[in-house]
């Protein structure tokens, strides 16, 4: 076979492929050139999950007549005034979406600059330009794509249903508005929820009530102020706390520069900062954008321009994690109002079921003909709506003990109660909070843990009499083999024949546990760990097993002194606010909640 020279509009096509993989690409090339030209509102709508129609609408600077007639040839930009592809500093610099599109659908364009009496308009069709024509246009630009891919049908086989392909849009727009808060953005069409948010004012203020559209009401109260700077580069945003998690990362959202990237230095950085604080299978909540010079940075590595090359990973790496761990720490015991709402949904449940899980509802009950006197009540016997609940199990009734005036005013407020021997019920000036005994105690020994190994190692006892714990073989092996790691810990170890190993010394903040069933969670957890990830990783893994054998039990009756010395001691320990797992340490019931919920409100 000779080799041949293609034809322009196959290579078009060839190309579009490449850039224009879907309807949701063609939308995010058509609103990144509006947000270029310095739109402050971008309306879109599309039919058909976007293979029918997209159209995009900006108030943006608009085109001359020989400037549209230029745009849709290949390499045609208004971008790269120096040629420079180490200083790109707007969201589009190829010069390849509108020839690309217009490959592949039937495109046509009005647009009109500020100052002209007139505007232009031009229409594509497989590629063929027409003449630019004088047209009725507003200010900006109108952009109609309309049987996108009908030139390619192949293509078309490889889309999904019109609801995915709509959803994807609706996607991307969203990030899109999310790194742009100072611009209005409106969506409509078919399948998706359409959204019109108004332009925010520049500032923290305006990026946060952006993220409460867009990641929904809850995260605003629930959110973290990020700021941090290093040698050149600065991140802000906001971060949901720990407890404010997701089951998909779908609510990670990141920008360098303006520009939405799903990058993966970036997404692993995020998943470092929050391994010590969210469950493995869950996902953080946040915005960051990542600013830096353009030229610390290559937009111009993904054919989508979805991710980056950092000319020092490393550095923007360590400043993400660094930058989101002191806002973690920073917010101490704080945890998601959402919790409390969760309660009180569940208690109107109960309540709506005659107030009792198990009661049986009252439309099953037959109508009475007539009213007749009720029964009288036994006062021995407990009301049918509080039957599923025990007895306080600790005596720090209120009708015993007055609360101090500070203890009210603390956060955490002053313990008045235990619960099944397992939940603290204290009071505030504003409401309730009942706290998980186990988890909270969990968590307050895990950081002193880790402040103690971070300040001059963790202190150890040498015990009276070695105890040996026998083991599967492969186990033995693995905790001789990570002898050095936990010897760091405060947990030294030898070897003891096959399948057993001999416990010589343990950490003095776990004296008195069961030594036996220690080593054998820490061998269980660094079978799980495996020798991925840092060591850092790993031994934070091994101090969380370490903590959760020398916790406050559930189960284990509690002095009110002790109630609420843990109290005290989860206001002033970062994390607090989740045990090791992840999970809540508690929940806050607020007063006007609690009225509302007996109709007192």
């Amino acid at each position: 076979m000779t080799v041949r020279r293609l034809d322009p509009v196959l290579v078009d096509r060839i190309a579009a492929g490449e850039v224009i993989e879907r309807p949701a690409a063609a939308v995010k090339e058509l609103v990144e050139n509006a947000i270029d030209a310095g739109a402050r509102s971008i309306a879109v709508t599309i039919q058909g999950g976007g293979r029918e129609l997209i159209r995009v609408v900006d108030d943006g600077a608009g085109m001359t007549p020989e400037d549209l007639e230029l745009a849709v040839d290949r390499h045609a930009t208004s971008k790269l005034p120096d040629g420079d592809l180490f200083a790109i500093d707007t969201l589009g610099f190829r010069g390849e979406a509108l020839p690309s599109i217009g490959s592949v659908a039937r495109l046509s364009i009005a647009t009109r600059r500020r100052d002209a009496a007139q505007g232009s308009g031009l229409v594509v069709e497989a590629g063929e330009k027409g003449v630019v024509r004088p047209v009725a246009a507003a200010p900006g630009t109108r952009i109609e794509v309309s049987d996108l891919f009908i030139f390619t049908p192949a293509r078309l086989k490889f889309l999904k249903s019109d609801r995915a392909e709509a959803q994807a849009v609706s996607e991307m727009l969203r990030r899109l508005a999310i790194a742009h808060s100072e611009i209005r953005f409106s969506l409509e069409g078919e399948h998706i929820s359409a959204f019109d948010w108004p332009a925010e004012p520049i500032g923290e203020e305006g990026l946060l009530r952006r993220l409460g559209r867009a990641l929904g009401r809850d995260f605003p109260e629930n959110a973290l102020r990020i700021e941090a700077e290093r040698e050149g580069f600065h991140i802000s945003g906001f971060a949901g706390l720990p407890t404010f998690h997701r089951g998909t990362s779908a609510g990670v959202h990141l920008s360098v520069n303006g520009r939405p990237v799903r990058d993966k230095l970036l997404l692993s950085a995020v998943r470092g900062a929050y391994a010590d604080v969210v469950p493995s299978d869950r996902h953080p909540v946040l915005f960051l954008d990542i600013g830096c010079d353009p030229r610390s940075v290559d937009v111009n590595v993904h054919p989508a321009k979805s991710e980056v090359r950092f000319r020092d990973p490393a550095l923007v790496r360590g400043l993400v994690v660094t930058g989101l761990k002191a806002a973690l720490a920073a917010a101490g015991h704080r945890a998601t109002t959402t919790g409390g709402a969760r309660t009180l949904d569940a208690f109107r449940a109960v309540l709506s079921m005659g107030g009792s899980s198990n009661a049986i509802p009252r439309a099953s009950f037959p109508q009475a003909s007539a009213w007749s006197a009720p029964s009288p009540i036994p006062t021995s016997a407990p009301q049918s709506g509080f039957s599923d609940f025990a007895a306080p199990s600790a005596d720090a009734r209120a009708h015993l003990a007055e609360p101090s005036a500070d203890a009210l005013d603390r956060p955490l407020g002053a313990a008045r109660a235990q619960v099944h021997e397992t939940y603290i019920v204290a009071q505030t000036r504003e409401g309730v909070v009942i706290v998980d005994q186990h988890a909270a105690h969990e968590r307050l020994v895990y950081e002193r843990l880790k402040a103690e190994r971070a300040r001059n190692g963790i202190a150890r006892q040498p015990l009276l009499l070695p105890e040996v714990v026998e083991l599967d073989p492969v186990d033995a092996d693995r905790l001789i083999a990570a002898g050095g790691e936990l010897e760091s810990l405060g947990l030294v170890l030898e070897s003891f024949g096959p399948g057993a190993v001999l416990v010589r010394e343990a950490p003095s903040q776990l004296a008195g546990g069961n030594l036996q069933r220690l080593v054998r969670d820490v061998a269980d957890a660094l079978a799980e760990h495996g020798t991925a990830g840092s060591l850092e990783r790993r031994l934070d893994h091994v101090l969380a097993t370490m903590a959760c054998h020398n916790s406050v039990r559930a189960g284990r009756r509690m002095r009110p002194e002790e109630m609420d010395a843990l109290l005290r001691e989860m206001e002033i320990t970062p994390n607090s606010g989740q045990c090791n797992h992840g999970r809540p340490t508690y929940v806050e019931l607020k007063l006007s909640d609690i009225e509302r919920l007996f109709g007192r409100r």
